[in-house]
């Protein structure tokens, strides 16, 4: 459920007319809802109650301070993977206790920064990666918590660039690999390596992925327990999905009922790292129509958004579903492709939709956009990146103001 609806023929976030916000803030722009940000992020926490889990909000969704300081208030933790959102999560005011920090390839110096700031934990991919911690902590005189990612080698059923758990991906260690790094956790002094992270993928919409990787992840720490080996942590990474279509995901409750028996077995202290879940239908993308190009063969509704605002059409032929700000009283006679303004045929939001008929000038809503929408989004075709707003109840406000062509130009030397 979200907060974006019709009410009277007009499209509304919350309280507000999406037209009244697009009047004061030139299109495009993306739009959310803190109603429908905290109630996602509320429904894991009372899903996996009994468990008391550290919900870890995954920035690479949606990295907007005003965004992870309402979720931070809330009392979520944060899942980085760059130092740049390391940057960001404490500039927003994050508990470095509360942060976890993942990626395949961190580099020496974001590795120093982490461990002076004092993260929770690494979420370890690979045994050079360790090896380095190790060094730079010992250079630091520190001793670093980590938890290994496992890699389970289970299909999570999704786009295959989001499928993150089978074993020809980058992320993750095999159980093999991992217990032996355990059995010689000796060998790394600056280390406390007490927990084991698994991320299977993203926009999985069933629990059977998630049931096949913990079975294998119980199996696993049960034997490392007869080994003596103990585990206090265990990070069941995030990937929950979200309805943009027809879709029928399961529900938080569901979700922790369909795995609860795995995590009691673990005796674990639990981590999640949701992203989209929480932040996905909380977010939309308004723009406007450009013009309505008819030709022999097919027609197109132009506008004003492109794939540099919302790549995900063009790079995952991701389907978003996308509605007129004022309904209409009828349809194209045939169906159309919505298009942006970018110099490449990829730039598409939509493909042969059945559409009501729109005019030039008229809104359009691309539902579904907060997570991994802005966050994406680029300069291509020097485009200035564009404004994101938040809607609170019967108010709105800029929480990032629209690049100007100055700021493109800004870092550039000539």
């Amino acid at each position: 459920m979200h907060e974006f609806k019709y009410k009277k023929k007009r499209f509304y976030c919350e309280n507000v007319n999406i037209a009244n916000v697009a009047s004061k803030i030139q299109t495009p722009f993306y739009l959310y809802s803190q109603k429908t940000l905290l109630d996602h992020y509320r429904k894991l926490k009372t899903a996996f109650r009994k468990f008391k889990p550290l919900i870890c909000f995954s920035v690479k969704a949606n990295s907007n301070l005003a965004l992870l300081k309402i979720l931070l208030k809330a009392g979520a933790g944060l899942d980085v993977v760059s130092g740049g959102e390391l940057y960001k999560a404490l500039r927003a005011g994050a508990d470095p206790k509360k942060i976890v920090y993942a990626s395949v390839g961190k580099t020496r110096a974001e590795i120093r920064e982490a461990i002076v700031t004092g993260i929770l934990f690494f979420n370890v991919e690979s045994l050079p990666e360790l090896i380095l911690i190790n060094k730079v902590a010992g250079k630091l005189n520190k001793k670093v918590r980590v938890a290994i990612r496992l890699n389970p080698d289970v299909s999570a059923g999704t786009h295959s660039y989001i499928t993150t758990s089978k074993k020809e991906n980058k992320f993750g260690l095999d159980f093999k690999t991992a217990r032996k790094i355990l059995e010689k956790r000796g060998d790394f002094p600056n280390l406390s390596i007490e927990g084991l992270h698994v991320h299977i993928g993203s926009q999985i919409t069933e629990a059977r992925p998630y049931q096949q990787a913990l079975s294998k992840i119980v199996r696993f720490i049960k034997a490392l327990k007869k080994a003596n080996i103990k585990i206090n942590y265990l990070n069941i990474g995030g990937g929950l999905g979200i309805v943009y279509r027809e879709e029928k995901p399961q529900t938080a409750a569901s979700f922790a009922k369909n795995i609860s028996s795995f995590l009691k077995q673990t005796n674990a202290k639990i981590i999640l790292e949701p992203g989209r879940f929480i932040a996905g239908n909380s977010g939309v993308l308004v723009t406007k129509v450009l013009y309505v190009k008819e030709t022999p063969s097919k027609n197109f509704v132009i506008i004003d958004a492109g794939m540099n605002d919302l790549v995900r059409p063009s790079l995952y032929a991701a389907y978003h579903n996308i509605v007129p700000q004022q309904k209409a009283k009828s349809k194209f006679s045939k169906p159309i492709d919505i298009v942006g303004p970018i110099c490449e045929s990829g730039d598409f939001m939509a493909k042969g939709r059945s559409f009501p008929r729109v005019k030039e000038g008229d809104l359009l809503v691309v539902l579904g956009a907060g997570a991994y929408g802005f966050s994406m989004s680029s300069n291509y075709n020097s485009r200035p990146r564009v404004a994101e707003v938040l809607v609170s109840g019967n108010k709105f406000r800029i929480i990032r103001r629209r690049e100007t062509y100055a700021d493109l130009v800004s870092k550039e030397i000539f």
